[in-house]
């Protein structure tokens, strides 16, 4: 079965009793038993729900893994992943990480016990040596938030596996569609399905997709034991919203395409990082790990200068100012203030992220109208 008939068909079936084609919102917290601990396979709805199940399926088949599982949030479902480990292990993350992963690994986890090393691992030559024989864990983001870094799933995973390491990959910027870690390796694929997969700027959810059936069952208990669950509303909305996912991501594909080209060919921009073009650093691997892209894009001003870039921001009129990214409409940010303030700022300089770097997440609309949107705005 191919992507498109997936988003729309995978794990959906029509509802019994109606023959209802969209899966419907099971709004309630509890299930009639006819007699004690037998019942139709739900009890509670922070344990199972149909809506629930219908999305955990859905994904899993989009991502070609046997299983799925959906939580209130992506950073609940990064908790999640955290309570695998016990204090003395240690994580080998990618040194370009979203804000809010870095905050829970450095102000929750590590106050625990576990240990936390930010790498840069875009040049798989030097990873060993990164690994010692508490590495539990290897975290990465690609591409990454929000300096576009590309890593190499496939040849991170061999070095994952020589170490018996858990590989995990953030695949929210790429979506399934562009992107399949688990075929490349990784042990588990996360997402933010705030963004693209739900992709309307109407649901806080995260999701994780594994083939591993021992993972699942332990993943599947900390997500009942610790009720970080996303509600059946929500997971029909994201039901919703992954019906159109290929079209979608089609659109945003080509925008941030013309958008790239625009902004690197403009005499007020210095650098523009998109793993599309030919001089990113790992353009190759890009070409080889994803079927396009993306739309997300990151520039910095030639003349480097915070308050230019803020005016910029300010001055837009079809890039909307705002936190999150991947919904239909187009986005700006400024992640040194809002999505990855919690970084210190030298840490952020680090890893090449300036004051002055604007953040765009390119929407859907006419790409004429964004390009024009952008031009008034540097100008």
């Amino acid at each position: 079965m191919k992507f498109g008939t997936k988003a729309i068909h995978a794990g959906i079936e029509p509802e019994e009793g109606t023959g209802a084609i969209m899966t419907p919102i099971y709004q309630t917290s509890t299930y009639v038993q006819p007699s004690p601990g037998k019942h139709k396979g739900y009890e509670y709805s922070r344990t199972q729900n149909p809506t629930r199940d219908a999305l955990q399926k859905n994904l899993a088949a989009l991502e070609n893994s046997d299983h799925g599982l959906v939580f209130g949030s992506g950073m609940a479902t990064t908790d999640a992943i955290m309570r695998l480990l016990k204090p003395g292990d240690e994580v080998l993350a990618s040194n370009d990480l979203y804000g809010g992963t870095y905050r829970i690994f450095t102000q929750i986890y590590q106050d625990i016990g576990i240990k936390f090393k930010f790498v840069d691992m875009t040049d798989l030559n030097r990873i060993s040596e990164q690994f010692s024989k508490n590495t539990k864990l290897v975290w990465i983001e690609t591409p990454s938030n929000p300096m576009m870094n590309v890593i190499d799933i496939k040849g991170l995973s061999g070095v994952c596996k020589k170490f018996n390491a858990l590989f995990c990959v953030d695949n929210t910027f790429a979506t399934p569609y562009l992107q399949n870690p688990l075929d490349l390796g990784a042990d588990i694929s996360t997402h933010s399905v705030t963004k693209y997969l739900a992709g309307h700027s109407d649901v806080v959810m995260g999701a994780l997709m594994t083939n591993s059936d021992s993972l699942h069952e332990k993943l599947a208990f900390i997500q009942n034991s610790c009720g970080a669950v996303a509600g059946p509303m929500d997971c029909f909305l994201a039901l919703r919203g992954i019906k159109t996912l290929h079209i979608r991501m089609q659109r945003h594909c080509e925008n941030g395409r013309r958008i790239a080209h625009f902004l690197k060919s403009h005499p007020k921009v210095s650098k523009v990082y998109w793993p599309g073009f030919e001089e990113h650093k790992n353009h190759d691997i890009a070409k080889r790990q994803m079927k396009d892209f993306g739309g997300m894009i990151s520039f910095v001003l030639k003349n480097d200068k915070i308050g230019d870039a803020i005016q910029v921001m300010e001055n837009v009129k079809l890039f909307s100012l705002a936190e999150s990214l991947g919904g239909v409409e187009s986005l700006c940010g400024h992640p040194a203030s809002m999505t990855h303030a919690s970084i210190p700022r030298e840490e952020r300089l680090k890893s090449g992220l300036k004051d002055s770097l604007i953040r765009l997440s390119v929407g859907i609309e006419d790409a004429e109208d964004l390009v024009a949107d952008l031009e008034q705005a540097l100008a």
